[in-house]
């Protein structure tokens, strides 16, 4: 019997880490699965692994801070039980600020047990000096970007580019394109900050658009149940239920029927840009934590497909540009035009295709196989 331990903070890993490990118990019939993660990684662990999602998704230094007790709670309990398992591999998905903290505490107590980092931290935009701390303390990092690979490789770590996870979960998901002319999208996020920051201003754009458009229909997923009570209260205050839609979920299926969409940063907007969505990237947090974040992020873009593309592809309404009146704008724009519709989704194929070929789940899998 092999046993892996598994730390996830966010939905997207959690989508991702899940997929690693299907393909993993394909080949290892006796693996037991513990941890931490959301829905997917507690199901494939037939249960052993924590969902925490809902409470973990926190983002930014003033926010952690607020939850520093909280915190350090669950990372002793965690210790505790990675101790109490010994686990042949720690696999860390993503979620960077607790994970490389608790790499390290295992390094120490368990020095056995290989850490497997996949989704590696974006160390490149905001702490390169962090990157001989992972050589020290990691066995392998497995990237997910072409770029990332001499990075952590020419520091001295062992690097396996495997490619982007989405391009194995949209291709199984096998959703069909329909265009709704009249239907706009809102990506809010799956945090809690997210959704207090950013839905009320999706819900007051929507009110603006619907006043100039009475035809246009708006709808809006919600990552969580919780979310989603959240969500509906708001849509309620706001008198937007005739024409804003809540889904429990369902985001790629949206991605796939909306003209266009307003996404808040993070995984989502490649999700959209891999879908043919034409977006606006949205971003808001306290504007502290955003003063500290412009002192510590070193690139131009904080979209991925911008990143990738090395110019706007994307546009971005970062902190107090992210408002009605300027991402309004930006919609009315791309409802009325084909042409500037057609060209985006043109070029954010071209960003796409950097993703790598599918397979991803499986490449990531043998590597950790490797380790087990």
């Amino acid at each position: 019997m092999k046993r892996i331990y598994v730390i996830v903070g966010e939905m997207s890993g959690d989508a991702h880490g899940a997929g690693l490990l299907r393909e993993l118990k394909t080949t290892e019939k006796n693996l037991e699965i513990y941890g931490v993660g959301g829905p997917e990684i507690h199901e494939i662990s037939n249960g052993n692994a924590v969902n925490w999602v809902e409470d973990a998704a926190v983002m930014g230094v003033i926010e952690v801070l607020k939850r520093y007790g909280w915190f350090k709670e669950r990372f002793a309990e965690m210790l505790g039980e990675i101790k109490r398992l010994k686990p042949e591999v720690l696999l860390l998905v993503d979620y960077p600020g607790f994970n490389l903290r608790f790499a390290a505490a295992v390094k120490k107590e368990l020095p056995d047990t290989k850490l497997v980092y996949y989704i590696s931290p974006q160390v490149w935009a905001w702490n390169k000096k962090r990157i001989p701390k992972m050589v020290d303390l990691l066995d392998e990092m497995l990237c997910l970007f072409p770029f990332e690979k001499p990075i952590f490789q020419d520091a001295g770590l062992l690097t396996t580019h495997v490619g982007h996870p989405l391009v194995d979960e949209l291709a199984s998901e096998n959703i069909q394109v329909t265009r709704e002319q009249a239907l706009v999208g809102l990506f809010p996020g799956s945090r809690e900050r997210e959704i207090s920051k950013l839905f009320p201003m999706m819900i007051e754009t929507a009110k603006a658009l619907h006043t100039w458009r009475p035809d246009l229909s708006f709808e809006v997923p919600a990552a969580t149940p919780k979310l989603a009570k959240t969500m509906r209260e708001m849509i309620s205050t706001a008198g937007v239920g005739g024409y804003l839609t809540l889904t429990d979920g369902g985001s790629h299926n949206l991605m796939k029927r909306a003209t266009c969409g307003i996404v808040a940063s993070g995984t989502a907007t490649l999700e959209a840009a891999v879908l043919g969505l034409p977006y606006c990237l949205v971003y808001k947090m306290a504007a502290s934590t955003y003063f500290l974040g412009r002192l510590l992020v070193k690139i131009k873009y904080i979209g991925i497909v911008n990143i990738l593309a090395g110019e706007k592809v994307v546009e971005e309404f970062i902190q107090h540009k992210a408002e009605p009146p300027e991402v309004g704008a930006w919609v009315k724009d791309h409802l009325s035009n084909d042409t500037k519709r057609e060209a985006l989704v043109a070029k954010m194929a071209e960003v796409s295709s950097l993703l790598g070929k599918e397979g991803t789940h499986k490449r990531a899998a043998e590597r950790v196989a490797h380790w087990l």
